[in-house]
């Protein structure tokens, strides 16, 4: 199906007190990354970060209600129909509706360089599995998306973090060893994680 009201998309509640509503995976999109933002339980919308890892441009566009972004720290209050460009991936932005009815539609894509999902798609998109303990699907999503991202560190040690929780812990041990081989940064993470104390003691834990 190609038609869908913005209302009609699944609906995930973040940690960071918004809601993504999924319209890459939604559609399939392989072109560009795009999604919808409503507030959650924190009312905002946007959650305040940079792409300086990425290497994104974004672009905001609300579609209903009102919403103050923050970029760069200017405020910019937007309606419906208005825009908000960020060019520059460094730059720190974020928004808080202004009404319960906001609806921010988002793009946005690495400049000459051909698009891949991310990480944290697959990571927001196992959110309810992992709060329900539904652990084999959270870890199937995290598998999944290793498929077209087999060298992605975040979705490696994520993947770890599902399985240790799963039951799975040679699993888990293993991914998490991958993860930080690729980027030793994840073993300070792995040492404070309060999901990997199922292995913490597994000889060739990192740390």
């Amino acid at each position: 199906m190609t038609h869908v009201h913005v209302d009609e998309l699944d609906r995930i509640e973040l940690d960071d007190g918004f809601e993504w509503r999924p319209v890459r995976r939604r559609f399939g999109i392989r072109a560009f990354g795009v999604n919808v933002y409503a507030p959650g339980a924190s009312g905002r919308v946007v959650e305040e970060h940079s792409e300086s890892q990425l290497g994104h441009q974004e672009i905001y566009l609300v579609l209903r209600g009102r919403a103050l972004f923050t970029v760069d720290g200017n405020d910019h209050e937007l309606g419906p129909g208005e825009l908000v460009f960020v060019r520059h991936p460094s730059l720190r932005r974020g928004a808080v509706a202004l009404s319960d009815d906001t609806i921010v539609l988002a793009l946005g894509g690495k400049p000459g360089v051909a698009y891949a999902p991310s990480a944290w798609e697959a990571m927001f998109a196992a959110v309810p599995a992992a709060r329900e303990g539904r652990w084999a699907d959270a870890i199937r999503m995290h598998e999944e998306a290793l498929v077209e991202q087999p060298g992605s560190a975040p979705l490696l040690y994520n993947l770890a973090c599902m399985e240790s929780r799963g039951g799975r812990p040679l699993d888990a041990l293993l991914h998490l060893q991958r993860a930080v081989a690729l980027d030793p940064k994840w073993a300070e993470y792995a040492a404070k994680d309060t999901d990997f104390e199922p292995i913490r003691a597994e000889p060739g834990f990192p740390g």
